[in-house]
């Protein structure tokens, strides 16, 4: 019998600048409805840039959520991309900042190798002229279907997750499924 897979859920982003939040608010939705098993740990990241490549030690596969920008989509669209293809439309979260294909490539450097992916979100308003908690409305709209990406690519790993029972969270299970539902047949067209 093989180990399962250890899994790693990374959300990223400055909740107090609007849409940069948006990898941290999916990431807060997917453990507040959600149970995921003991291989699979959820963690929001913020931005802590090369801070955190100590995470991924005996990790087998990192999934990224975070804010992306200059996609030439309108704003809330989520996009399944590769880090590195991500890494053009990455967004900075602060001076010091780097891209993510760079955390990955730097955790190469010292012996990490892990396979990854990344959902994106467009963002419409990231730059408040006040720190401001929330999202944009279409980002914010977006959300559950953020949510159902994140959950598609587990699924496609093999990776259980379980909605947790409460009858006040059916309206966004609905958005979720219904979401899934496309992205599963998307993808058997392919």
């Amino acid at each position: 019998m093989s180990t399962p897979e250890r899994v790693l859920v990374l959300g990223i982003g400055n909740p107090l600048m609007l849409d940069e939040g948006i990898g941290v608010r999916v990431l807060e939705e997917m453990d507040r409805h959600y149970t995921f098993g003991d291989q699979t740990e959820l963690v929001d990241a913020g931005t802590m840039g090369l801070g955190m490549i100590n995470m991924f030690r005996d990790i087998d596969f990192m999934l990224i959520i975070d804010a992306i920008d200059g996609t030439d989509h309108p704003a809330g669209t989520v996009v399944r991309v590769s880090p590195e293809d991500f890494s053009p439309n990455q967004v900075f979260h602060g001076l010091h900042d780097v891209r993510f294909v760079d955390v990955l490539n730097s955790a190469r450097l010292i012996g990490i190798e892990l396979d990854a992916e990344c959902v994106g979100i467009q963002v419409q308003d990231m730059s408040p002229k006040e720190l401001t908690i929330g999202l944009s409305a279409p980002v914010e709209a977006a959300v559950p279907r953020a949510v159902a990406a994140a959950l598609t690519l587990l699924d496609e790993r093999g990776i259980s997750f379980k909605e947790v029972a409460d009858p006040e969270y059916a309206s966004f299970f609905e958005l979720v499924a219904t979401s899934y539902e496309e992205m599963r047949d998307k993808r058997r067209t392919r």
